[in-house]
């Protein structure tokens, strides 16, 4: 089986020396593909630079990109080659397109000037007391998986903060119809610390938990290879 994991956290750069980042680790992902490799899956693993990542090893490739576009890039590429797609990366939500001073904002009369503009300058200055920064969405890559391979079997994942289980559930359920996949993991940031990481795997007709990495690696795996054998 040719299973393709992305793991870790995009950056976004805001000039060569700044960027906009998250703080996932790209451990979970390092423990999902080690679980894959130990039975007998290959696997291409498309990380980060500073994400952990496994040993190597005979069936694992590592692919390296630092932000969403090139992600989108590599996974367009990928994803029609793979049987099972497992998105575990942090994804950022919005890239940065323009940063300018304060002053410079308040003396607007048309905040929309700004959102056309792009810094030229390698390092953006830092004398002004206060900076405004514009922020772009990007593209939501999860949502175009579906477009590129309709046959994959895509493991999505989803992340909230400090909400109920009934609206995690209900959020990750959203997910897995919009985005046609088989599978979302839920979790919710304050219930993952170094030693616990508890989490919903929600399938079509199914939940089930998981309170480590562990449990999460070997209960999803457990799905895919369930699913391969009906």
């Amino acid at each position: 089986m040719n299973i393709l994991i992305t793991s870790g956290g995009t950056s976004e750069k805001i000039d060569q020396v700044r960027s906009i980042t998250n703080h996932s680790t790209g451990q979970l992902g390092k423990m999902i593909t080690e679980h894959c490799l130990a039975e007998g899956s290959s696997v291409t693993l498309l990380t980060t630079a500073k994400a952990v990542k496994p040993d190597p090893h005979q069936n694992l490739t590592i692919k390296i990109i630092e932000d969403t576009e090139q992600l989108l890039t590599a996974m367009e590429g990928l994803v029609p080659a793979h049987d099972v797609l497992i998105h575990s990366m942090a994804v950022s939500d919005y890239k940065p397109v323009y940063m300018v001073g304060f002053e410079e904002v308040l003396a607007s009369s048309d905040l929309a000037e700004f959102l056309g503009k792009s810094n030229a300058e390698s390092k953006i200055s830092s004398a002004d007391d206060y900076q405004v920064l514009f922020l772009k969405k990007n593209p939501k890559i999860i949502s175009k998986v579906k477009e590129w391979n309709p046959n994959i079997r895509l493991i999505g994942f989803k992340l909230l903060v400090g909400v109920s289980k009934e609206e995690l559930l209900a959020t990750a359920r959203a997910s897995l119809e919009k985005n046609q996949a088989e599978l979302i993991v839920a979790n919710d940031l304050t219930e993952i610390s170094n030693g616990q990481h508890h989490a919903y795997l929600l399938g079509a007709d199914t939940v089930t938990e998981a309170f480590s990495k562990e449990e999460i690696a070997e209960q999803m795996l457990s799905h895919i290879q369930k699913g391969d054998s009906s």
